[in-house]
């Protein structure tokens, strides 16, 4: 079966850091391509207008040409600048169309949770799940239904329904989504008039200072004044 997509990517020869820094210049991302089996590794580059539209299509499984043999592939990773998040490395791990792979899925939360509408907050802790299945059955995002979630409940990897076709690889234990208490605007008042009046007390002391310093500023002079007309006097 074909795949939606055909990646165009040149070989290359290992290069150092300097010649990787220059092909991002010119617009060319290096990567690394992988064999299903890891016996294999071939660096490459991939003009960033390709990359940039592979990733639009959201496919998982891509057909790239690798000397004369053509190859479906996964995107295994995708390094990032930590400063400007321009795409800096990929990876391309080969796949066989009728072996299992180990992928990770963005998890989706769908419906609105009892719980919110008394006043709770919905708190996603986890945003992928990592699975197992077949190439083709890989899918662009796993749903979960948050609807009957009310506080103090939360949903765990075990209670995502998967097809039967997928298995899940991420701790059965590990918590998805939870609902929370909000705090009260109540339960902060109290606190937050104590630090005003905390502050106001500050204030009033600083001031206090003020005052009396600018009092004795205002002293010093006419105490000088009443020397010299005592001098002048004399």
């Amino acid at each position: 079966m074909s795949n939606e997509i055909i990646l165009n990517i040149n070989k290359r020869e290992v290069v150092n850091k300097g010649q990787r820094k220059r092909l991002r210049k010119e617009g060319k991302i290096p990567g690394i391509y992988y064999s299903h089996n890891s016996r294999e590794s071939i660096p490459f580059y991939i003009e960033i207008n390709e990359l940039i539209r592979a990733q639009k299509s959201e496919a998982r499984i891509f057909d790239i040409n690798v000397g004369s043999k053509k190859r479906s592939v996964l995107f295994k990773s995708v390094q990032y600048h930590p400063v400007t998040d321009e795409i800096i490395h990929i990876d391309l791990y080969g796949i066989k169309m009728d072996q299992t792979v180990t992928v990770n899925v963005n998890l989706e939360l769908t419906g609105t949770a009892k719980g919110v509408t008394e006043g709770g907050i919905v708190v996603q802790t986890l945003n992928e799940l990592e699975i197992e299945c077949l190439p083709m059955d890989i899918p662009k995002v796993i749903q979960l239904d948050v609807s009957e979630l009310e506080i103090g409940q939360n949903l765990k990897v075990e209670n995502i329904i998967l097809d039967e076709k997928i298995t899940a690889i991420s701790d059965a234990g590990q918590i998805v989504v939870s609902v929370t208490q909000a705090m009260k605007e109540e339960e902060l008042a109290p606190q937050v008039e104590e630090d005003e009046l905390l502050e106001g007390e500050e204030g009033d002391a600083e001031s206090t200072e003020e005052d009396e310093d600018s009092d004795q500023s205002k002293e010093e002079p006419s105490s000088t004044d009443d020397n010299k007309n005592k001098d002048s006097e004399g």
